[in-house]
């Protein structure tokens, strides 16, 4: 670039400047004194001025390297080679992310150097962030005061493999951050990771989620906020505050974590060709150091607010989810159409109390009856007629096959079909006839189905019409009499 053209010369503001106060101490206007006063200068910069003026002329206050290579521009190979690599391995990185990695590759370059080169070629543009007015909450003062939890919906693979999310903790604090893969957003998931944090730091005093199902109860599509959740019963056994937000903004930090997680996290996963939801982990536990020690911040305090796991707290029965059962009185438990009997040694009020069942994250299943866990094995019945084994039926149909054996059901009462004492004489009459025993004598005596008239039957084979089992009784009736 030609610093004069034709009788025009570049100058900038400052040698503009300069020049006006030399052209005064020229025509004596100024000494050399003030003039390095004026223009910030020692009075042996003024003279050496002076004479590349009275030498050059005006151009003589330019710059000298106006219009030249920079004496610590980069080497045009070294800048070829880096924008072949961008194209080929990194098109949607960012500038700073695509510094890192081919810094990997031994190729150095500077963030603002690669994004004006990048800007030069066409390949980035400038992001343009409209400012809107907003008023950040401060941080908490100590680390484990307040934790956010939340879930992203990513396509993590970018088709390449299996579907999962990505569920994340994050301290207000200090932004220090502990996340995993999983196969889906469910409240094991969070129980997982929630054991992570417990067992590496400790109890934090408050946990900043969403409204969603997991966390908050719901009833016919509202809000229950006298409902409790699996997550905030083991929250509330932990001693851990359960804060709930009421828009994606107010927990901000796990947020906006989230768009620097789907930037490079998608992207490390695409050079190492993750496919596996177990493959994703191994890597996020190599990438997790470098992310906390590159993002967290220190905190206002130097104190740890997280407490220690107490004896009482046992994570496996507390990060687990639990359901409520009645003991029957042979001590047995129907439980997701199974049947466990409960095994010695029994305690005051077992029978007929309710004992919780606990579905634990190891897959096992753990039966307590208040402080007490029980000992249980699985009741299955063999069914020779099927060759293999069935569970037991259900108490209603034992009682409908109790009539057809002629058994003697006195004592049970059930809802539908059972005994109940004001049928107790229609039972006496029936004796010990089974079903095959009464449709033989049937087809002996030569009646017809609906030869006897509506009068002709008895007041039990009218309530017993409808039931299979009630076809044998009515058939019995109508021959004894």
């Amino acid at each position: 670039m030609s610093v004069q053209c034709g009788d025009r010369i570049e100058m900038s503001q400052r040698e503009r400047d300069r020049l006006k106060v030399l052209h005064g101490v020229t025509e004596g206007e100024y000494t050399q004194a003030k003039a390095a006063q004026l223009l910030g200068l020692t009075v042996r910069q003024v003279r050496r001025l002076q004479e590349r003026l009275a030498e050059r002329g005006d151009v003589g206050l330019v710059h000298g390297l106006r219009g030249r290579p920079s004496n610590r521009q980069l080497d045009a190979k070294l800048r070829q080679r880096v924008l072949r690599e961008y194209r080929q391995h990194y098109p949607d990185f960012g500038p700073t992310f695509a510094c890192e990695k081919l810094a990997e590759q031994g190729l150095l370059v500077s963030p603002a150097t690669l994004r004006r080169w990048l800007l030069a070629e066409g390949l980035w543009q400038r992001q343009r962030r409209r400012d809107v007015h907003r008023q950040r909450r401060p941080r908490r003062a100590c680390f484990g005061e307040l934790v956010q939890m939340d879930t992203s919906l990513h396509e993590w693979t970018e088709g390449r493999g299996e579907e999962m999310v990505l569920i994340k903790m994050i301290d207000d604090a200090t932004s220090r951050t502990l996340a995993r893969f999983y196969e889906a957003d469910t409240v094991e998931a969070h129980f997982d990771l929630l054991g992570r944090w417990l067992q590496k730091y400790g109890r934090p005093l408050a946990l900043y989620t969403d409204r969603h199902g997991i966390f908050e109860a719901h009833k016919k599509g509202e809000p229950d906020y006298a409902g409790e959740t699996q997550f905030s019963r083991a929250l509330t056994e932990l001693d851990i505050e359960l804060i709930k937000a009421r828009s994606p903004q107010a927990k901000g930090r796990v947020e906006r974590s989230f768009g620097t997680a789907q930037d490079r996290w998608v992207k490390e996963m695409r050079l190492a060709k993750v496919k596996r939801i177990a493959e994703a982990n191994a890597l996020l536990e190599r990438l997790l150091p470098d992310h906390n020690r590159r993002f967290s911040v220190a905190a206002a305090e130097t104190a740890d607010a997280h407490r220690v796991l107490g004896a009482a707290h046992r994570l496996s029965a507390i990060l687990s989810v639990q359901e409520e059962r009645v003991v029957s009185n042979d001590y047995t438990v129907r439980f997701a159409n199974r049947l466990y009997q409960l095994d010695k040694p029994i305690y005051a009020g077992e029978r007929g109390g309710k004992v919780t069942i606990e579905l634990r994250l190891d897959s096992t299943m753990a039966i307590r009856f208040g402080e007490h866990y029980l000992h249980y094995h699985e009741i299955v019945a063999r069914d020779p007629a099927l060759g293999g084994l069935c569970p037991p039926d259900p108490p209603e149909f034992s009682a409908l096959a109790a009539y057809a054996r002629g058994g003697n059901t006195t004592g049970r009462r059930l809802i539908q079909g059972g005994v109940v004492p004001w049928r107790e004489a229609d039972q006496r009459a029936l004796g010990s006839h089974s079903c095959g025993a009464l449709s033989s004598r049937w087809r002996e005596r030569g009646y017809q189905k609906g030869s006897l008239s509506a009068k002709s039957r008895s007041p039990v084979a009218t309530r017993l019409q409808k039931t299979d089992i009630g076809k044998c009784m009515r058939t019995f009736l109508m021959t004894a009499k």
